[in-house]
């Protein structure tokens, strides 16, 4: 399916909607799917901001992959989903092949590790680990963020509204500037057994940042 077949930001949404949750999800990595809805409003303004349509894109911790197969039916010429989880990789893998899509590959890599990345790409989407949980890994976003620096120009990152200022400085001293924020509440449905509330609300910031 190519990417100018995609007219309405509806239609992204509805075939986002096929990406299933992570078929067995780890509280340490914070596993939870990105709403369909703000990955698709995401997306969307990342292809009219030129960052997607024809260039090649990553998606970093990509779990099912939501982020990759949005980017991959909107046009990009290739995207690679990475993840260390294989189990998330083979369910996004399977949605990305009923979709028909052959401009994406699913890795099983660890980001820590810069030499198992793709090499350079034009476009970052992430969504990284949040460290709101207390059995995550404090400091996995920076990780991240080290990662997308050094693998694109164009980075689309998700992060805790709160730690914005903390985020802006960070990728300041990674040599990048934010250009556009996008404010989003972010869903978190009862995923773990110490959850106690059916849906949470997070509110998440999306920073573009170019290097």
């Amino acid at each position: 399916m190519r990417g100018n077949m995609i007219r309405r930001k509806r239609h992204l949404e509805m075939l986002l909607e096929k990406v299933p949750a992570h078929p067995d999800p780890d509280p340490g990595l914070e596993q939870y799917l990105t709403p369909p809805g703000i990955a698709a409003e995401v997306l969307w303004a990342a292809r009219a901001m030129g960052d997607i349509e024809g260039k090649t894109v990553a998606d970093l911790g990509c779990g099912t992959g939501i982020l990759g197969i949005g980017a991959a039916l909107l046009g990009a010429e290739m995207v690679y989903c990475i993840d260390i989880d294989s189990g998330a990789l083979e369910a996004g893998r399977s949605a990305a092949g009923e979709l028909g899509l052959g401009n994406i590959r699913f890795i099983e890599a660890d980001i820590r590790h810069h030499d198992a990345l793709p090499g350079m790409v034009d476009t970052v989407v992430q969504n990284p680990p949040f460290g709101s949980q207390e059995r995550a890994e404090r400091g996995a976003d920076r990780v991240f963020m080290d990662a997308a620096a050094a693998t694109a120009r164009t980075v689309y990152s998700f992060h805790m509204a709160g730690s914005e200022d903390f985020v802006r400085n960070y990728y300041r001293k990674l040599g990048g500037t934010v250009t556009h924020r996008f404010r989003v509440e972010f869903p978190i449905p009862r995923t773990y057994s110490f959850h106690r509330m059916e849906v949470a609300s997070v509110g998440v910031v999306i920073l573009r940042v170019v290097f």
